[in-house]
């Protein structure tokens, strides 16, 4: 039948109309249902709590209600390659499209009309992004074509990058990861930014089959699929074939990694201090952190079951915290772990030592080569002895800050006053305990009193700073007024006490690190403490139980020192130099100081002597008529007989068979090489010329 040129202008007129109102009522009816059913983007998501560092690095995460582990995701946060990756496997024209792709849906119908079954899906990213966040239980054409609906609103409303970070942060990985930055850090122990070519290729293929796929659980699965997106990466020229082939040869880790959980303290302190929110910057840094925790780990290890060990490392110059360890262990139950020792109120032992001799040194009543007595002396009732109980006599102001002398630093604490100390430390931002309605007294020099490690750290930032201390921080947004960055010390008065302490005896494992350091032992061996700096760094240690309960035998020098020194080693920080010589510092030797500074007198209200005068001296060892063996090296060389004693006033004289072994000594300890066998007679005599002698028979042992 021949149709008329105007009934075919009116049949096309007809259908053009038909078309534009079927398109137009669909268009209406999208636009109704868009404005009443919007897809559910209005509610942020749930995401893990976390606690980063200074850099944005994470230190601790915290899953979300549900047991999920689900870290806010930016594309920052992500490795190009993985999303080139990503994007060649998932959806190629995800940057061009609107939410659905025509061609790869087609694709899709034909493959599963010719073979029965699907042999690639058409969905795109947005589409999987609509399935993750409206999950729906069965996968009927009905559920498909609600996807496509939300994958055209979602396009409306997200720009492209907004929907990758939503998929990348909801995209599940197996149990219960969910997001590429949970899964990398599970799976790999990095970052998302970090990601090797093999590795980005296994995430990439993942979220497709999380379960059947886990390279925990299915390793070989997982590597199948991850060689099936580097294939395909490949054709679709987002790869070279030589990467393929390298990746492909990469094994796949078959371990889940917990995620980082560092500064537990920390992050639980200020999580309380600041609920609600779920991103916490602190001022740590994760490599100290790490470093610090894990030498924290290993001493408590070989120190006992008990014992704990808190660090706290600052920036001098900031007074930003660097890392912090409130024990070695938040959840063994054994140390307390879950108690923050770096805040607990301890006694420090004789760590506050070199704010007396600082203080000292200001006042000029000292200077370092000063000769100060080391002798019993009775403070109102109160006698105190050196650690090891022994005196050492006359001896230098460096020499009695170096060993930690109880009776000199009590001497000079007299002469300065209890209270310029406490005060001056109080001005400084540093809080002390003392017994309550207790007038300070001189027992605060050798620990009476209470501090914390953050707090004694922070004291040592002055010592750092050339005099001024730095109040510590561990939190970016805190702003200190640098007038409350007060004065603890004098600039020439620190830098003394930098001069002495930088000469300190290390312990016998400890590297040849240019700090100086201080130690303190508390009474009855309950808290060991060291504390060593540089011109940038301070890193306060202490050893001991949270029940305060006594480790016989810890010592700062022992238990603390040893760890405060393995700790710079793992840091491995740029060494910084103490502050230079400010003018009028000098070392001056004992015989050009002023007459008046050659020797500190030791003086009472009333004028009379406090010390109380020494014992006559001892020989005890060898004792009187002991026979002592001496065998020569093996290079046919003789050993000297080492002889001890107790008492006396130093100097002192040294003979042998009436031949001077030593003029003018403060040592309580001799060296003599015998001539021969036989008889010899020993004698020691002090400043006060009372002798003491010994006889003994030598054996020479060839």
């Amino acid at each position: 039948m021949k149709l008329s040129g105007k009934f075919l202008v009116r049949t096309l007129l007809a259908a053009s109309a038909a078309a534009i109102i079927g398109v137009g009522t669909a268009v209406g009816a999208f636009l109704v249902f868009d404005a009443r059913h919007p897809p559910p983007l209005a509610a942020a998501p749930e995401v893990s709590t976390e606690v980063v560092d200074a850099d944005g690095k994470l230190l601790r995460a915290f899953a979300t209600n549900e047991g999920r582990w689900r870290l806010q995701t930016r594309l920052n946060d992500i490795d190009p390659e993985y999303l080139k990756l990503l994007v060649a496997y998932e959806d190629q024209r995800f940057w061009t499209h609107a939410g659905v792709d025509g061609l790869a849906l087609l694709r899709a119908a034909g493959q599963l009309a010719v073979n029965g079954r699907i042999v690639s899906g058409g969905s795109t990213i947005t589409m999987q992004l609509a399935r993750l966040l409206e999950p729906r239980p069965n996968r009927s054409m009905t559920s498909k074509l609600l996807q496509i609906v939300r994958a055209i609103q979602i396009e409306r409303r997200l720009s492209k990058k907004e929907i990758l970070e939503r998929y990348l942060m909801h995209a599940p990985y197996g149990g219960n990861i969910e997001g590429v930055r949970a899964a990398s850090l599970a799976y790999f122990k990095k970052d998302p930014k970090a990601l090797s070519l093999a590795e980005a290729a296994l995430l990439v293929a993942l979220p497709q089959s999380p379960e059947r796929r886990r390279p925990d659980r299915h390793a070989a699965a997982a590597k199948k699929a991850r060689d099936r997106v580097l294939a395909r990466a490949s054709a679709a020229g987002a790869i070279a074939p030589g990467e393929v082939a390298r990746a492909s040869r990469t094994g796949v880790s078959k371990k889940r990694h917990a995620l980082p959980q560092h500064a537990a303290h920390l992050a639980r302190r200020i999580i309380s201090a600041e609920p609600g929110k779920t991103l916490y910057q602190v001022t740590l840094r994760r490599g100290p952190q790490r470093a610090l925790e894990q030498v924290a780990r290993e001493a408590a290890r070989e120190l006992g079951a008990r014992v704990s060990v808190a660090m706290v490392l600052a920036d001098a110059e900031t007074g930003a915290i660097r890392a912090e360890v409130g024990s070695p262990n938040f959840l063994e139950e054994r140390r307390a772990g879950w108690i923050d020792m770096t805040r607990a109120v301890r006694s420090p032992g004789s760590a506050l030592k070199p704010f007396i001799y600082g203080l000292a040194f200001e006042e000029g009543l000292v200077r370092p080569e000063t000769l100060i007595m080391d002798a019993p002396a009775d403070f109102a009732g109160y006698r105190p002895r050196n650690f090891d109980m022994r005196f050492h006599g006359e001896i230098s102001v460096r020499r009695a800050l170096q060993l930690s002398l109880n009776v000199p630093a009590l001497h000079l604490l007299e002469a300065v006053g209890p209270q310029r100390l406490l005060v001056r430390l109080r001005q400084a931002g540093i809080e002390t305990s003392t017994p309550p309605a207790d007038q300070p007294g001189l027992a605060i020099g050798l620990g009476g009193i209470g501090i914390t490690l953050r707090e004694l750290t922070q004291a040592y930032t002055a010592l750092a700073n050339g005099g001024r201390v730095s109040i510590l921080r561990n939190r970016p947004a805190v702003v200190v007024n640098p007038a409350t960055n007060a004065t603890l010390l004098q600039p020439v008065a620190a830098w003394h006490v930098n001069d002495i302490l930088s000469g300190t005896l290390r312990p016998a494992s400890a590297s040849a690190q240019p700090i100086a350091y201080k130690t303190g032992t508390s009474y009855g061996y309950r808290d060991a403490w060291s504390v060593g700096y540089d011109g940038r760094h301070v890193l306060g240690v202490w050893v001991g139980r949270a029940d305060n309960a006594p480790v016989p035998g810890l010592t700062g020098l022992t238990a603390a020192a040893p760890i405060l020194f393995e700790a710079f080693d793992k840091l491995a920080l740029k060494w910084s130099p103490l502050p230079p010589a400010p003018p009028g510092a000098l070392r001056t030797a004992q015989g050009d100081l002023p007459v008046t500074l050659r020797r500190f007198k030791v003086a009472s209200r009333t004028g009379a002597s406090d010390q109380i005068p020494e014992p006559p001296p001892q020989i005890v060892y060898p004792p009187h008529g002991a026979e002592v063996e001496l065998a020569g090296t093996a290079t046919g060389d003789r050993l000297p007989l080492i002889v001890k004693l107790q008492g006396g006033q130093p100097p002192f004289r040294w003979l042998a068979n009436g031949q001077l072994i030593s003029e003018r000594s403060h040592a309580r300890t001799a060296a003599w090489l015998s001539d021969g066998a036989g008889f010899s007679t020993i004698t020691a005599i002090d400043a006060a010329g009372r002798a003491a002698r010994v006889k003994v028979y030598i054996h020479r042992i060839p």
